[in-house]
């Protein structure tokens, strides 16, 4: 954890740069820090995923519309502070990387960032973590 996915539809595809979106969220996810100058989020840890939708409907059909949603989840215990600097940090990114489209069209841009409450099941196995916590 943190896993921020993307779902978009797949016009998005030839016009976006979504690898280079993939790693410039990943870049600002691992660059935020908490009110005590600690990293918010672990290196090895940090995954960003996106998928465009094989099929979808946006707005009434009319128009070249576009659309994508990005949902962060992320473990419990930080700040509304730092869910706010995360979620407006993130947005900031998906816009200045979407800016030529949404220049060109109606795109449509959801950010949501969960916090996983009440988990019933959270199994993890892990060979990132080793690589980036030898220091700790």
């Amino acid at each position: 954890m943190p896993h921020l996915v993307l779902l978009y539809t797949a016009d998005l595809e030839h016009q976006a740069d979504i690898p280079g979106l993939c790693r410039a969220l990943a870049d600002s996810m691992l660059e935020q820090r908490d009110e005590t100058g600690k990293a918010v989020f672990p290196t090895g840890g940090t995954r960003v995923l996106a998928y465009p939708a094989a099929h979808s409907a946006v707005a009434d059909g009319q128009g070249n519309y576009g659309f994508l949603y990005a949902n962060l989840r992320m473990a419990s215990g930080r700040s509304a502070a730092v869910h706010k600097a995360v979620g407006d940090n993130l947005l900031s990114v998906l816009r200045q990387r979407l800016q030529p489209i949404l220049d060109q069209r109606p795109v449509g841009i959801t950010l949501q960032v969960d916090e996983s409450h009440n988990q019933v099941y959270d199994g993890k196995h892990s060979s990132l973590h080793p690589l980036f916590n030898k220091n700790t």
